[in-house]
Formats: structure tokens, sequence, C-alpha cells
């Protein structure tokens, strides 16, 4: 749009946790009114919002009377009413993402099978309905060790994901749909964040990679941009923008990807919102992936995603062994650190690897961005 009227930035977010946080302090940027569900009143969001409800964004009635009052809808996490969405979409609410492909990603059978009918990399897998069935498999011996479960619906951050490595591990299978695919033998994990807008235009940002906590599951680190090939970063790029279009996407979509040891690229999963794996683009790129998302959402031409400097984000996670009120270790000796921006997610109650914010260490040397990022990490502890 060539002219903005106040009366037209208004949004309405189904979600009020760390993301949504970060998009609204993007959006004041631009004056946005912002409106927040959450079924927490203490979320995130919950003080930031414009105007805040409390209610559950997985019932109908709750989303659709929260949608009535916006013209544009966005999400921050994929487990919503999106028949709540689709009649609002049938009212004339524009909805970033569209809630039939929403249907699709925050089911991870659908996700893959949409992957192979659109010839898009990724690991061999079977679908199940219960354990029961993967069980019988293994009895009769028809499944090759070690392979991934990993539940069709509901995991997150590691959550519904189990690596079986030998029958010992199938004792205690995940119940209910799942999918079960090859373990990939990986050399790095990768993700590439892309924006697509009303017209089809695209831009993608460097691959990033992410080293992950063995025991939690959870990225500990990430490196902007990834320590890979100008010919691995060119395919992974084209693998995302190839994701994003056969989606159709208005939006931002994070395609999570393995590089194999092989060379190979295979997509993982995706997410249709700001990501993990963006939130080093704050400080480190011209146009962050929230202003980014702003900009799909209001027909603002897609801003310039450029690297400004080198970055190492590091997750700040709940300490094992404390959970109750949070309280933050050493974090005035990272904040006296030059190049250091430390985010806290505004939650209240700590427990074992829950994300409670993260640091974004800025370096114009790789190796001392890393270097840095290990001491901050040592360094600020979420204890209670």
């Amino acid at each position: 749009m060539d002219t903005l009227r106040p009366q037209d930035l208004k949004l309405a977010v189904l979600g009020g946790g760390q993301l949504g946080k970060m998009l609204l302090e993007a959006a004041s940027d631009w004056n946005i009114e912002c409106h927040v569900l959450d079924p927490d009143p203490e979320c995130s969001c919950a003080h930031l919002a414009h105007h805040f409800v409390c209610g559950s964004f997985s019932d109908f009635d709750t989303v659709y009377a929260f949608g009535k009052n916006a013209d544009r809808i966005t999400i921050e996490i994929e487990h919503v009413n999106t028949d709540a969405l689709r009649q609002l979409k049938k009212e004339g609410k524009r909805i970033f993402p569209d809630p039939d492909i929403l249907d699709i990603i925050k089911d991870k059978g659908k996700q893959k099978l949409f992957y192979e009918d659109n010839e898009i990399p990724t690991a061999s897998f079977m679908l199940l309905d219960n354990a029961d069935e993967l069980r019988e498999l293994i009895s009769e011996q028809k499944l090759n060790f070690p392979f991934v479960q990993k539940s069709c619906t509901a995991g997150y951050d590691g959550k519904g994901v189990k690596i079986v490595r030998g029958p010992q591990d199938a004792k205690d299978l995940l119940e209910g749909e799942h999918l079960v695919e090859d373990l990939v033998d990986v050399e790095k994990e990768l993700a590439v964040i892309v924006a697509r807008n009303a017209d089809g235009d695209t831009m993608s940002y460097p691959p990033v990679e992410m080293e992950f906590h063995p025991e939690a599951n959870l990225v500990e680190f990430l490196l902007a941009p990834a320590h890979v090939s100008d010919t691995v970063a060119a395919e992974a790029t084209r693998i995302a923008i190839k994701t994003i279009e056969a989606f159709q996407m208005e939006g931002i979509l994070a395609v999570e990807m393995f590089l194999t040891k092989k060379g190979e690229i295979l997509v993982n999963e995706v997410a249709p919102r700001p990501h993990n794996s963006g939130h080093h683009t704050i400080e480190a790129n011209y146009t962050s992936q929230y202003q980014q998302l702003l900009r799909c959402i209001f027909g603002i031409p897609l801003g310039s995603t450029a690297t400004r400097t080198v970055a190492v984000m590091v997750n700040i996670l709940g300490a094992e062994g404390y959970t109750g009120d949070a309280q933050y270790a050493g974090l005035q000796a990272c904040l006296q650190q030059e190049g250091v921006y430390v985010h806290l997610y505004g939650k209240k109650k700590t427990k074992p690897f829950r994300k409670m914010g993260h640091a974004t260490i800025v370096h114009q040397d790789a190796k001392k961005a890393r270097a840095l990022a290990a001491v901050i990490k040592d360094t600020i502890k979420v204890i209670s």
C-alpha cells in the first residue's frame, strides 16, 4: 500500500509467547495496534499488547470472537483453531498463514506427504496410526535400527520425538498417530527463513547453522551465517524458496534442513511463523524476521535480508534443578560485554530447559563471536 492510515494498522495475534512479544516490539516501531489472545494471563505479551484477551486459541468460539474485530490475523503458534480461522476468512479477514496451509504444517505426517507430492527432498518415512503398529513392525523385523519416531501433532521444542536405536528403546514408544523416518547421518543442521508476499515476491535470509543441546534437543547455539560452502548455501536457499512457493504461502516460513554427510540437503520440518532460527536477525540483518512478517501482512515491500554482521545466538534456558520464580544470575556480567544483546521473555516461572530468553552476540570475527557465545552460555543462569 502506498499510503498507510492509522486505522489500517491493526493486527490480531493468536498466541502470546516470546515470538509474539518480539513481533509486538517490531510492530511498535510503526505504531501498529496489536491484539493478543492467549490462555496464560501472565504470558510474555499480556502486558505489552494494546488489548489482551485471556482465552483458548484452540476453541472455535473464542478464536472467532477474537478475530471478528480485526482485518488481519496471524499466529505465533501452530496449534490454533483453524476452523474458526476459515470462517473468518470467508467473512473477508486476511489470515497469515492461510488456515489450510496451517492444517498441513501442524501435522508432521501431512507435512511429509506434502514434501513427497511436491518433490521436496526429505528423509524416507512411513505413517502409522498407533504404537502397536510400530511394535508389530519391530517384532517382525521389518524396520532397520536406528530410526526416528515423531508424533504427528502437538510436538514442539524436541517434545514428541524419540530416537529408537535398538529393541531396548522400543519399550517406551510415543503413542497415537506418528511417523517413522530414517535416522539421517547428519553433518550439519541448517535453517533458512524465507518470506513471500501477495505478489509472489520472495526474499530469503542467509542459511544458519544450529547446534543442539544433547539432552533437551533444543537449539543451544545458532551460527549466522552457516559455516558451509557457497554451493550448499545456494541449494539450501533454493529448496526453501521452492517450499514456500509450493505452499503458495504469504508470510514467513522457517525451513529446517539436514545437510547429510553425503552432501544431500533434506527438509526436516517447517514453521509458518517467526522462529528460533531467526532471532539473530533483529541485530544481525537489515530487516528482522519480525519486521519482514509485518511487511507481508500490511502489503509493504519486502525488506533487505542481507547480513550486517556475523552473529551467534544462544538460547537462555532454565537451569537444571531449579523450578519456581525466575532469577537471572550473571546477567550484569553478560551485559557488560561489547556486542552482546540479551532478550528476556518475561516468563515469571522457570523450570529445567524452559526457554527464558536468548542472547545474540555480534562480531566481525566468527570465531570470536562463537567463543564469546560460549562464555555467555556459561555465565548467565536462570535459577529460582
